[in-house]
């Protein structure tokens, strides 16, 4: 493999060679127009760069394929936000792409840096943060005032989650994030986060999430809101199906969710106060060893109370058992308890940079009769989702209205 230390390097001998020793009429290809969008061009060297972004990020689906179809929304963003006098400044966008790269705990210069080592250039960073901006500001400016969430609105969303009758049916993806790997990680569940179909997302699952569900798709049975984090309320609800939240950083790694479904039963489901639980830990990660011990384990217990056995003579950080709030609890494992009855088994879940397995057994659940709840939160929540519904009818106009030509 080669070193990244050699990568630019070599890149740099590359263009060279394509630029300035290959024949005028192959250099002059590079930056022809490869497709025309109204009367935007997005030229060969566009794709490429983008699709060199795409390889580097390990974004699902055909790179040049996906490149093709980000480039040509891109320009009919940009084409009604400069239609509406409503291009970024370059504060916004240096604090766009601030924002951008410190999602992976980077600052721009480092981010553009590793960009860089693969080969892409700042300037296409750069204009898919402009692209990104623009849109935002033209999608709140133009449909902003047409969304008003009231105090009914948010009595009913607020009645759906206190009472428990709601329940979701969803798909999960988590991403690995390694020491070292996080700016990938991220950059690639970013692209995730833009999916808007079940079976795109399904393909990504099987690719990418390291969570048993990856086999189904990423698929999850359905559950009641009740049972999952707190902290995930307010973005489930955001959702309307076949929308994806925003990268949820976890423990070592990235977590997404896509809505499948969502309805309201007649049923209450009870609140829960606090939520008892017990992890052991086990060594050697996912390997057949360490996973053969946990199905072992499994076999011989019947409550949380009898993994104190196999604790014994061990380091004592070895069993966490406890109760806690469901908002103190991490939220990978306030997911996989969401999935579990009284005594089951998870083995869903490491720690320590994959190294340890986490066996997790439900102990217990603590109803209570009402929970607080935030209520400007959950009036943003419903604003949002209403503005992102807008925002794809608009894109769809957008492009149903567009002279698209390819070369």
């Amino acid at each position: 493999m080669t070193p990244l230390s050699l990568i630019r390097p070599l890149m740099i001998a590359l263009t060279a060679v394509l630029l300035l020793g290959a024949a005028p009429g192959q250099a002059q290809d590079l930056f022809a127009p490869a497709i025309k969008v109204n009367d935007k061009v997005i030229t060969n060297y566009e794709l490429d760069q983008r699709e060199r972004m795409l390889r580097l990020f390990n974004a699902p689906g055909d790179p040049a394929t996906e490149a093709r179809e980000q480039l040509i929304e891109e320009r009919l963003k940009l084409d009604a936000a400069q239609a509406n006098g409503l291009l970024p400044s370059v504060e916004e966008i240096e604090a766009g792409m601030e924002e951008f790269a410190g999602r992976a705990d980077m600052d721009t210069e480092q981010f553009l840096g590793q960009l860089e080592q693969g080969g892409v250039d700042a300037q296409t960073f750069r204009e898919f943060i402009i692209s990104g901006v623009s849109w935002r500001g033209l999608v709140r400016a133009r449909f902003g005032p047409r969304v008003e969430v009231g105090e009914a609105d948010i009595d009913r969303a607020l009645a759906s989650t206190g009472a428990g009758n709601v329940r979701v049916l969803l798909s999960e993806i988590i991403i690995p994030a390694p020491p070292g790997q996080e700016a990938q990680a991220q950059a690639r569940a970013e692209e995730i986060s833009q999916m808007t179909t079940i079976s795109a997302f399904a393909r990504a699952a099987r690719q990418y999430s390291a969570t048993p569900s990856a086999g189904r798709g990423g698929r999850m049975n359905w559950a009641p809101l009740s049972k999952l984090p707190p902290q995930l309320h307010p973005r489930i609800l955001a959702l309307a199906p076949g929308q994806v939240t925003e990268p949820i950083p976890i423990e070592g790694a990235i977590a997404l969710f896509q809505m499948r479904a969502i309805e309201e039963g007649e049923v209450s489901t009870p609140e829960y106060s606090a939520i008892e639980y017990a992890a052991y830990y086990i060594s050697g990660g996912r390997t057949p060893e360490a996973l053969a011990e946990a199905r072992a384990i499994e076999a011989r217990i019947d409550t949380c109370d009898d993994l104190y056995g196999f604790a014994k003579g061990q380091p004592e950080e070895v069993l966490e058992r406890g109760s806690k709030a469901p908002g103190e609890i991490p939220t990978d494992i306030a997911m996989e308890l969401a999935k579990l009855d009284k005594h089951e088994v998870s083995t869903g879940l490491t720690r320590a940079g994959g190294e340890t397995l986490v066996f997790l057994m439900l102990c217990g659940r603590t109803p209570a009769l009402a929970e607080d709840a935030d209520r400007d939160q959950i009036g943003l929540a419903l604003r949002n989702r209403r503005l992102s519904s807008y925002a794809e009818g608009y894109l769809e106009q957008l492009r149903s209205e567009a002279r698209i030509i390819e070369y």
